[in-house]
């Protein structure tokens, strides 16, 4: 199974409660009323809040962009080792998730009806960092190696098995590690102990300061995802149960129309005014500097779609993926995964223009 593992490395849970409002009620809170002034309340967790590739949900909220389209959502993080940000959403705990689109694959597969309300990204915001000495450029060299992965089983481990699939290198002629991420993901290259590590943001702004590794993949920008996993791959989204979606369109709406604003704001400007509009916390800590922070996001803010809309041939890749790696063996219907349908009307709403081709009912 393709599990975002997730590390909230840097803010605790007293620090998080405060900039989010964080509620630990289970079940849904969506205010049922009918009353014309009634707010719309949705318990939304995040598989990893402080990672740049979850920063739009918190960024929505500081720019007060939920208030604005009349809805208040309260952000919660994935905390290591508990229960993951798509699993408390299927199980009721929390109404959304922001995660990774490849689970409604994973959950249609058991028999479970979850879909993506918008796409955040077209990427998995992740990089393959390697020793000079490892002497991989690509996913060819990975033959002999020691590869660092999250942990057995997440995401960063499927992506690696993916791409030495893609180049014709069996997982039994290299060796994975579960590597975490922050400081035990850095020490894992600097202590010898692993040739290369796949990471995210702020990780990988570390890792290249201290001079231990550089970027050998690209899976941090959509042009990068293309390359090296045949296709745009949908990373960060919202993901819903189909019947909490179906008897909550007008709340569904509301946090579609605050993070498709978010993310042409994102579009629209630059990484420094991004990391101004975030948590302190989140851009400056032991593991980097805001300096660091804004060049970081200056490189990979490609992997941010303008739109919210799911794009064309995502879901094939993620679909590919699952069947490769996450033993994923029952047929898909992809058309049930995702719906572009509340992006389009945020959009609409507001007038933008579109840039990314959406996906159709096959993906």
């Amino acid at each position: 199974m393709l599990k975002r593992t997730l590390t909230a490395s840097i803010i605790t849970v007293a620090v998080l409660g405060a900039a989010t409002a964080c509620s630990g009620n289970s079940g849904s809170s969506v205010s049922s009323g009918s009353g014309s002034g009634s707010t719309p309340t949705v318990k939304l967790m995040v598989g990893g809040i402080d990672k740049q590739i979850y920063l739009p949900y918190q960024l929505a909220q500081n720019l007060g962009f939920y208030k604005k389209y009349g809805v208040k959502v309260e952000l919660s993080t994935e905390q290591n080792g508990g229960v993951g940000a798509e699993e408390a959403m299927a199980s009721g705990q929390v109404d959304m998730a922001g995660a990774w689109y490849n689970h409604t694959i994973e959950f249609q597969a058991k028999g479970k009806a979850v879909e993506d309300v918008v796409q955040l990204s077209g990427a998995p915001g992740e990089r393959e960092m390697c020793t000079t000495k490892s002497g991989v450029t690509s996913a060819a060299d990975f033959k002999g190696k020691t590869l660092g992965v999250t942990d057995l089983g997440s995401g960063t481990d499927t992506l690696t098995q993916f791409m030495a699939a893609k180049k014709g290198v069996k997982t039994s002629q290299f060796h994975r590690l579960a590597v975490g991420a922050g400081s035990t993901a850095v020490a894992a290259l600097q202590n010898g102990k692993a040739d290369c590590v796949m990471t995210t943001q702020p990780t990988v702004a570390a890792i290249q300061k201290k001079g231990v590794g550089a970027s050998a993949i690209d899976l941090a920008t959509t042009d990068g995802a293309k390359a090296a996993l045949g296709g745009a791959f949908p990373g960060a989204s919202v993901l819903a149960r189909t019947d909490w979606v179906t008897s909550h369109k007008d709340a569904t709406q509301k946090v579609v129309d605050a993070l498709v604003a978010t993310m042409h704001w994102i579009n629209t400007h630059s990484a420094a005014d991004i990391a101004d509009r975030l948590p302190a916390s989140f851009v400056q800590n032991q593991l980097v500097t805001k300096a660091d922070y804004v060049k970081a996001l200056t490189e990979d803010k490609g992997q941010f779609l303008p739109d919210g809309i799911m794009p064309a041939g995502g879901p094939k890749t993620a679909l590919a993926t699952e069947k490769l790696v996450g033993g994923v063996t029952s047929s898909v219907d992809l058309s049930k995964t995702f719906t572009n349908e509340f992006a389009l009307n945020a959009n609409k709403k507001e007038g933008f223009t579109t840039t990314t081709t959406p996906a159709g009912a096959n993906g």
